[in-house]
């Protein structure tokens, strides 16, 4: 018989509870799941004892998932440290070049990551700007849960539209022709639109030695850019990126200021029961805050806080996301959409640029970071998404 390979010099013990642990974890998360499976069909929110509950298992499962991680931590001390790839080395070569230019710090000299410099600054390396986009997708909701393509030139996606016509059976008789009938085929174009996104960072800030500037830089850069690409994603711009805007399947409500229970149903219903799997809500926080007061016929409210959903709300069972970007409730104005989000396309430029800008705000004491982005989008599957309009 094989002994086990013991790493520390010491008599090796079997453990043999861990496949025990596992098992009362799943246990654990189905009896979680059981309690707001019922509390969802009985529309109500957890009793105390539920809630009380709830926060046992919650509790539970943290001690065995550290357990197991202690495990899986130990079984490593034996295995040989992973050599970074040539990838990772020059990314954190890259970025330590960049910090120093920024600081107007001398560093090593490269010629395979020396910066394009132009007349007012530099542009910085790929995997600062990857981070800086990976940064828009963790950021944006809508970005990451809509279909992306990552292409450069004009795009065109074709999709199968039956809202008019579709294909259908019908009883026959022999000899006698079947009558033809088909859905449409019809496409969308994306093309490309440039934005440029901003940031000023003070010089006073450059000048601390143990501030970490690379990850302040991406952070403010991607918060910049991500409030104008929620922004288009959801209202669109006149001869620009179109976005959320050409919704099709739009209901109006009675009221420019007031939104009704029938009305959310309404907007719901919209959206065909094959895309609803994935059908989320979007709205401004006031326009949620509205909705909250909402009751059913049975003094029951509609919206409520859900541990379970993605951004602690559901209303009518699917998750409720708050933007600043949407309209708050007004005469003529878009208030919510509903709906699977991968039905809206985004095409992004392959090669996003970000440029440090030294001497334009040198009279200011400091520099600028600009990022540049070449992106459309437009709705791709029209069923998935319906909106509610004001009167």
């Amino acid at each position: 018989m094989k002994m086990p390979i013991n790493v520390f010099n010491k008599p090796v013990v079997e453990v043999r509870s861990m496949p025990t642990l596992v098992e009362q974890r799943n246990n654990l998360l189905d009896e979680a799941d059981g309690l707001l499976k019922k509390s969802k069909q009985e529309s109500r929110a957890f009793s105390d004892e539920e809630s009380r509950r709830f926060d046992e298992i919650k509790s539970e499962v943290a001690k065995i998932d550290k357990t197991l991680a202690a495990e899986a931590d130990v079984l490593k001390f034996g295995e040989k440290r992973t050599v970074p790839s040539k990838i990772e080395e020059r990314a954190v070569i890259e970025a330590r070049a960049f910090a120093n230019y920024i600081r107007g710090v001398a560093g090593e000299e490269r010629a395979d990551i020396n910066f394009t410099t132009g007349d007012n600054g530099a542009v910085i390396p790929q995997s600062i700007a990857n981070k800086i986009i990976s940064k828009v997708y963790d950021l944006s909701p809508i970005y990451q849960l809509a279909t992306r393509y990552n292409v450069g030139g004009s795009l065109t996606i074709p999709y199968y539209d039956e809202t008019t016509q579709q294909i259908t059976m019908a009883y026959a008789d022999e000899f006698v022709e079947l009558e033809a009938t088909s859905g449409k085929f019809t496409s969308i174009t994306l093309t490309g639109f440039l934005a440029g996104a901003l940031t000023k960072i003070s010089k006073k800030l450059l000048n601390n030695s143990d501030f970490d500037l690379v990850n302040f830089i991406i952070g403010k850069v991607a918060e910049s850019a991500v409030k104008w690409i929620e922004r288009e994603l959801l209202n669109g711009t006149a001869a620009k990126i179109s976005g959320l805007s050409t919704v099709t399947q739009t209901i109006t409500a009675a009221s420019a200021t007031v939104i009704t229970t029938d009305e959310l149903i309404d907007v719901q219903e919209e959206v065909p029961d094959v895309f609803q799997s994935s059908a989320i809500w979007i709205m401004n926080r006031k326009t949620r805050k509205a909705i909250r007061k909402l009751k059913d016929a049975d003094g029951n409210y509609l919206l409520n806080k859900d541990v379970s959903a993605k951004w602690g709300y559901t209303l009518l069972g699917k998750d409720v996301y708050t933007s600043d970007n949407m309209a708050q409730m007004a005469t003529g104005k878009t208030v919510i959409y509903y709906g699977d989000m991968s039905g809206l396309a985004v095409k992004v430029a392959e090669e996003v640029t970000i440029e440090v800008l030294r001497e334009k705000y040198a009279t200011q004491h400091a520099i600028g970071v600009v990022a540049w982005l070449e992106m459309d989008s437009k709705v791709e599957n029209a069923q998935k998404i319906s909106r509610l309009k004001m009167l």
